[in-house]
């Protein structure tokens, strides 16, 4: 395939890897490849070739969470390598997600490059179904018109651990769900300058990080009508600051209302593809649903299940904080946001007897189109005893969050009410 001596890149990679066998290919020769072609390690690329990826070692960095400062404060942490960690929902109140309070969900370690916020080599590459190649610099990408909107972030698997039966995977609980300002560029106007042709189907995204155990790079995609949809952004500061490490330094795709792993980190190539992605993480049972109702713990065929892309209508009780204690005839404070993936919320509601009664909140609108709503009420309740504060959120076809969870072998996609304890006492 290669001349002897002859390093990969990603235009080797793309031209002379047969579609049969470039998944093969990658795995191989693709950490060598991508650390080559983007200089990640500069002259001491032999020595990273012959030193670690020889041996299937990754350098030491990309396994440290305190190098990109992690974790944070009050950050409830899953897994150390990689670092996976979310926030309690009373910690979730603010109407924008302060960067110290987002989530951060990483399939593989933090790129060296992230961690010391060094921009000298990097390129974007876009490829594949376009006329004209582009490897944009970020002087480059940033001469495009910049737009800036808050917009839900949140892992296909959050609520994981509320599934019955469980099912394996990070144990995320509510808190893998934030609301942050995002700032960058259109995807589309990048595209259109590399001029997308007709056969374009899907893109393939790339991004720096490498894991650590010889699997192939974390890569997913998304069909170019939402590729070249307004609100998709590649996304070059969050909350008005130059991306973190842990948050996709220096580039990161936004793909609104959709879930977080098609919203690559650490941005390095846009694949434009004539068909729908077939990364590893595109395949068999990743990210993928049921096609249909299964009962609890059974598992379908791969062929009878579907791409995991939008969010479902759901909701965040932020306030009060569970287990809190109050006194008969005081009114209590109740808060949240709720958002509902590509619809909207049209209202939300709250019940403190088990779901036998309800009353309607006050809702808030979102900001911008992919921004959660607020909403909030006050209640009083004049007996003592065990309460549950219960929201559900409608959205705008007039699909509600159920009551108990809708099953699926991988837990993705859990949006169940949220049901927060109380005590009330004399």
């Amino acid at each position: 395939m290669q001349k002897t001596g002859h390093k990969p890149s990603f235009t080797d990679w793309h031209k002379t890897a047969p579609d049969t066998t470039r998944r093969d290919f990658l795995t191989t020769v693709g950490k060598t490849a991508l650390l080559a072609s983007l200089g990640m390690f500069g002259a001491g690329c032999e020595a990273v070739d012959r030193g670690l990826l020889d041996r299937g070692l990754a350098p030491v960095v990309l396994e440290d969470p305190q190098a990109a400062g992690l974790p944070k404060p009050d950050m409830l942490v899953h897994s150390e390598i990689p670092f996976n960690g979310e926030f309690a929902p009373h910690l979730l109140n603010d109407d924008v997600t302060p960067t110290e309070r987002h989530f951060v969900r990483n399939n593989s370690g933090i790129p060296e490059r992230a961690v010391n916020k060094d921009i000298r080599g990097w390129k974007l590459v876009i490829d594949g179904e376009v006329h004209k190649e582009l490897a944009l610099a970020m002087d480059d990408l940033t001469r495009f018109p910049q737009v800036t909107m808050e917009v839900v972030l949140e892992c296909a698997g959050n609520g994981r651990s509320l599934f019955v039966p469980e099912v394996s995977g990070t144990p995320w609980q509510r808190g893998a769900a934030a609301c942050s300002e995002w700032t960058g560029v259109r995807m589309r106007d990048v595209l259109q300058t590399a001029g997308v042709k007709s056969s374009a189907v899907y893109t393939g995204n790339y991004g720096e990080d490498l894991p650590n155990d010889g699997s192939e790079p974390f890569s997913r995609g998304i069909p170019i009508e939402k590729a070249m949809d307004e609100h998709t952004l590649i996304a070059l500061k969050m909350n008005g600051e130059v991306l973190p490490a842990a948050h996709g330094f220096p580039a990161r795709l936004i793909v609104p209302g959709w879930i977080g792993s098609a919203m690559q980190k650490w941005l390095n190539r846009i694949w434009v593809r004539d068909r729908v992605h077939d990364s590893e993480k595109m395949s068999g049972y990743s990210y993928r649903i049921p096609a249909y109702p299964i009962a609890p713990g059974d598992n379908p065929p791969v062929e009878d299940t579907r791409i995991a892309t939008a969010w479902q209508v759901k909701s965040l009780i932020t306030q009060p904080q569970s287990s809190l204690e109050f006194r008969t005839d005081t009114p209590i404070k109740v808060r949240g946001h709720a958002w509902a993936g590509e619809n909207q919320i049209d209202k939300v509601m709250v019940s403190t007897d088990f779901g036998l009664q309800w009353q309607e909140t006050q809702l808030i609108p979102p900001s911008n189109r992919y921004a959660w709503s607020h909403w909030e009420t006050e209640l009083t309740l004049v007996n003592r005893g065990y309460y549950e504060i219960w929201a559900r959120a409608y959205d705008n076809t007039g699909i509600a969050q159920p009551f108990t969870q809708p099953w699926n072998p991988k837990g993705y996609l859990g949006n169940v009410i949220h049901r927060v304890p109380i005590s009330v006492v004399a």
